[in-house]
């Protein structure tokens, strides 16, 4: 089973899907991970990186095809990252969407990368931003469309663990016979 998890940041995407992963014994391969690897190889943030793809968009097409090609050939994995769903809307058996308060993402993000909770916020803002303007350019995605999405969660409804009992019990839930015959999602160039 290939199953999605999108969000924007301090969403809960990593460790939710990390979770997820661990819970069903299936692999975990995670987007964001692979785009700090790329932002750290040049020395920038995540935002500046953000920032640096809106103006080459080889950045954003190889790592988006990395996580397609991956989607297209794996069978047990959980696959997290913030178009995850997109990428994989012809293979993937389950897309979640996870989000919550702005607030509470950058407290998330502060206490994470050990900031101040002011500064995460304003980067979290301009990340978005920016990102929203790229998939839009670049695939024709709106980000803020959720109909995509087999099931959208605010995360800061449950406690950690408590929230990682309802994805597996979702996941446990879902019939695969209801899929038969699912047309493709409109509107999106799949050129990753």
């Amino acid at each position: 089973m290939l199953i999605t998890v999108s969000g924007p940041p301090g969403s809960g995407k990593s460790t939710n899907a990390a979770g997820l992963a661990d819970r069903l014994g299936v692999e975990h391969v995670s987007g964001g991970d692979i785009f700090r690897e790329m932002a750290a190889e040049r020395d920038m943030t995540p935002v500046e990186f953000n920032e640096f793809a809106e103006e080459d968009p080889r950045f954003d097409r190889k790592l988006d095809r990395r996580l397609r090609e991956t989607a297209e050939t794996g069978d047990e994995l959980v696959l997290e990252s913030r178009l995850a769903g997109w990428l994989a809307a012809e293979h993937a058996d389950f897309r979640f969407w996870f989000d919550a308060p702005l607030s509470v993402r950058a407290e998330r993000i502060a206490e994470r990368e050990e900031k101040p909770v002011d500064r995460a916020r304003a980067e979290t803002e301009r990340r978005e931003a920016s990102e929203r303007k790229r998939y839009r350019e670049l695939y024709g995605i709106d980000v803020d469309d959720l109909s995509i999405y087999d099931a959208a969660y605010n995360t800061a409804r449950w406690p950690p663990d408590r929230f990682l009992d309802v994805l597996v019990a979702t996941v446990e839930a879902y019939d695969p016979a209801a899929d038969e015959g699912k047309a493709p999602i409109e509107g999106v160039r799949y050129d990753f």
